[in-house]
């Protein structure tokens, strides 16, 4: 046996040869991208910071916005983001919507917004659950109720007891 655990050949002299193996070929594709803290198989699509989008934006999947929207955007099942570099001139409405650019427009997340702390918001929010960031800009209203509930207080209950 040779120091490396190979066996040596007969004479006791160099280790036997082994087969080479073979390498993979390499592929001219760039790997797959993991979506970025969602399950496996979820895509993210996104608008990058060169792109000018006018009118109305629907969707399946989720969203990162680095361009110019103006319009309305609608992805009621999906979080959409607005980057750094995201100006969003629109009503929006997203399952969650996270905001680290600008909006100017009213904002419905039908489970959470968050603005984070670069992020300006000039518009109305509304959604169960609200996170505003040290330095952040929110100038409009705030409702949030929880998921289900009407934003209207119930009334009293009526006193059916005779007083006496």
């Amino acid at each position: 046996m040779s120091l490396f655990g190979r066996p040596r050949d007969e004479d006791g002299g160099s280790p036997a040869p082994e087969t080479a193996a073979v390498a993979p070929e390499r592929s001219t594709q760039p790997p797959p991208r993991p979506a970025r803290g969602r399950g496996q198989g979820e895509e993210v699509a996104n608008i990058g910071k060169s792109i000018a989008i006018k009118g109305d934006l629907t969707g399946n999947e989720d969203l990162v916005i680095e361009g110019k929207v103006d319009g309305k955007v609608e992805l009621p099942n999906n979080q959409l983001t607005i980057g750094a570099n995201g100006t969003v001139k629109a009503e929006v409405q997203a399952k969650s919507v996270v905001v680290v650019g600008k909006v100017s427009g009213n904002i419905h997340g039908t489970e959470r917004i968050e603005i984070q702390a670069t992020g300006v918001v000039d518009g109305d929010v509304s959604a169960p659950r609200l996170v505003v960031a040290e330095g952040a800009v929110l100038n409009g209203s705030i409702q949030m109720s929880q998921k289900g509930s009407s934003p209207v207080a119930a009334p009293a209950p009526a006193v059916t007891g005779k007083a006496g």
